[in-house]
């Protein structure tokens, strides 16, 4: 099988709570790592041994259970944020890999608790402290729970595309920026003017010397 076909089909079996605790950045990241054989099938604690059970199945490799070293499963549960406590200092929404948090700077943030997956990445980052887990009942059916699924997927992977294009845009050549250009620009004509005038100088000390008449500088 082709090798992002079966990256896509065992992304698709993760639970998309991009939590990190496989050890890597998210559900995209890892089952790319599975497949380039740097990670094993065991380490997503949220998509506990029936996870590794559908991984297992992908791959047509033994199943095996869940490596506990890098977690236990935990029931549902979404961040709650002590509104009263916040001070806008938007670590928490920095950490959020699904943007399921608003708010600015210095402002109140608050969870869209429909958005988010549980994943805590917000938790130890608040410098307050106010920023807790609250239990959800699970979703109702197998085709809910993969709805959201696909939806935090999809918000993952656009907020690394976000922020993809804000460090390219950081990262702009000295040359885009107002004036970078004029230091190069005047060297060069510069230099031009300069090999033009030398140029003229030896045609002159050519001509005189036919003529015999002294080359002054």
């Amino acid at each position: 099988m082709d090798k992002n076909k079966l990256i896509e089909q065992i992304d698709a079996a993760l639970p998309q709570t991009q939590c990190g605790q496989c050890g890597f950045d998210g559900c995209k990241p890892y089952a790319r790592a599975i497949v380039e054989g740097q990670a094993d099938i065991d380490q997503c604690p949220p998509g506990g041994d029936a996870g590794v059970a559908t991984i297992a199945a992908i791959l047509h490799i033994a199943p095996k259970p869940l490596n506990t070293a890098y977690g236990h499963p935990k029931p549902p549960s979404v961040a709650f944020i002590d509104e009263a406590q916040c001070i806008g200092c938007t670590f928490c929404l920095r950490a959020c890999p699904v943007d399921a948090i608003i708010g600015a700077a210095k402002c109140m943030h608050t969870v869209l608790t429909e958005l988010c997956t549980g994943c805590e990445r917000c938790i130890a980052p608040c410098p307050m402290d106010c920023i807790s887990m609250v239990p959800i009942p699970s979703p109702a059916t197998p085709e809910i729970q993969q709805q959201l699924a696909n939806g935090a997927r999809e918000r993952y992977h656009l907020r690394q595309l976000r922020l993809a294009r804000n460090q390219q845009q950081t990262r702009k050549p000295e040359r885009n920026k107002p004036g970078a250009d004029t230091a190069p620009t005047l060297q060069q004509a510069a230099a031009t003017k300069q090999a033009a005038i030398q140029a003229a100088m030896e045609r002159a000390r050519a001509a005189l010397a036919r003529s015999n008449i002294p080359f002054k500088k």
